[in-house]
């Protein structure tokens, strides 16, 4: 089971996060201000962090450095009241793996909560499964309903990209610097032939598809 800390001074607020919390499952502690929550994260495991920026002693952007400190995998999402781009910026460059502005929708809370714990699942794995499809990054291996699926390694990873990052849209020129890197004497059409054979080999799947962005680039869903 996940363990989240919610550090708000906000009392009403922090109890209705971790009722919401953990109804959908999650084990949750509190803090109502940044020294509190470091004393939490030295002493116990924690997987995500839920902070607000405003807090007495330590302020969330001081809060998410030293958490990173303690536990670099540590994942945080950053909650203000404030919705700046200026402010948004410091909180990415604090540590934050996400950031909401107040007033929050529960819902949409755990959604960017499930969606991050699953993104850390992928990296430390580095295996994606959903339905009958199952990636495999180490074998570079792909399989639909237990049948083999056989991709050469920019074919993998270009699956892999996009369905590890459902819904981001991602530009042909950002494929070509991830997959093929900045180097490659490619030109951004090889991108194209590469997403017309990964759609020919999992024609007969409707676990996900790739979807074209007209004028942007393409993006992964999964179904």
């Amino acid at each position: 089971m996940f363990k989240i800390l919610v550090a708000e001074d906000d009392e009403l607020l922090n109890e209705m996060i971790q009722v919401k919390l953990k109804n959908e499952g999650f084990s949750v502690k509190s803090a109502f201000n940044g020294v509190e929550a470091v004393e939490i994260l030295e002493s116990e495991h924690i997987d995500l962090l839920i902070t607000d920026v405003m807090m007495p002693l330590r302020d969330g952007y001081g809060l998410a450095k030293e958490a990173k400190l303690i536990k670099e995998s540590l994942l945080i999402l950053m909650i203000t009241a404030k919705s700046e781009i200026v402010d948004m910026e410091r909180g990415f460059l604090s540590g934050a793996d996400d950031y909401m502005s107040k007033p929050i929708n529960l819902k949409e809370l755990v959604l960017r909560v499930n969606a991050l714990l699953r993104r850390a699942k992928i990296v430390n794995e580095k295996r994606l499964s959903f339905k009958g499809t199952e990636l495999d990054y180490n074998a570079l291996s792909a399989s639909v309903n237990g049948e083999k699926t056989e991709l050469t390694p920019k074919e993998f990873y270009l699956l892999f990209l996009l369905l590890s990052n459902e819904d981001k849209i991602f530009t042909r020129f950002e494929i070509m610097q991830e997959i093929w890197g900045f180097e490659s004497d490619s030109d951004e059409r090889v991108v194209d032939t590469h997403i017309k054979k990964l759609r020919q080999k999992f024609e007969h799947t409707s676990d996900f598809e790739i979807v074209t962005i007209r004028g942007l680039g393409y993006k992964g869903k999964i179904s």
